[in-house]
């Protein structure tokens, strides 16, 4: 009962406060949303921001915070296709081939004429061994792109894994009349 008296005195005290004076709890309302909204803006940032933060870090050559911060942009936007493709990158350069691959194939999941996408889930497949996928992606991303030497040079290596070796010179041909110049040395080397 003693608790009851005093939470109805409070109650008591707080509703006479706000009838005898409207204006500063008008006041106090007002310098507490303006005190939230500076603590937002400052503390949040945009998909974009954290996005921009990331290439920077990236071409500086801290690929373990790009990534982190690419992380963030994606946990903000789920849809944005270049912070998938460029963790794609990153986790590419780390070695982190299945994150890689994963990140190339949502990135070609949200955008289906995204060339580089497939050229680069080509470099991870590739890379993973896994040379008919490698040759699918650098076909796909060369109908988009026809002057992509990458994926030319990369398609030829490929068919030349899988013993293709007609296929793989052409390839290799094609590549050094778009300006890929290590598809000199691997037309010397695979070609003769």
């Amino acid at each position: 009962m003693g608790k009851e008296v005093l939470l109805q005195k409070k109650y008591f005290y707080i509703r006479l406060t706000i009838l005898i004076n409207p204006k500063l709890v008008f006041m106090k309302h007002i310098l507490l949303t303006l005190f939230f909204m500076a603590t937002c803006s400052t503390w949040s940032q945009s998909a974009t921001a954290y996005f921009d933060k990331a290439m920077k870090k990236a071409e500086a050559g801290n690929t373990k915070g790009a990534i982190a911060d690419y992380n963030k942009a994606i946990s903000m936007n789920s849809k944005f296709v270049e912070a998938y493709q460029n963790r794609g990158v990153a986790k590419f350069k780390l070695n982190d081939l299945q994150g890689a691959l994963a990140d190339f194939s949502k990135t070609i999941e949200l955008d289906s004429m995204n060339a580089d996408a497939f050229t680069g889930r080509a470099n991870v497949n590739y890379k993973l061994l896994n040379y008919p996928e490698a040759i699918k992606d650098c076909t796909s991303s060369i109908g988009l792109n026809p002057k992509d030497y990458v994926a030319f040079n990369l398609r030829a290596l490929s068919y030349n894994r899988v013993g293709n070796k007609k296929d793989a010179c052409k390839d290799f041909s094609k590549a050094i009349e778009l300006g890929s110049q290590s598809a000199i040395k691997n037309r010397a080397t695979f070609c003769k």
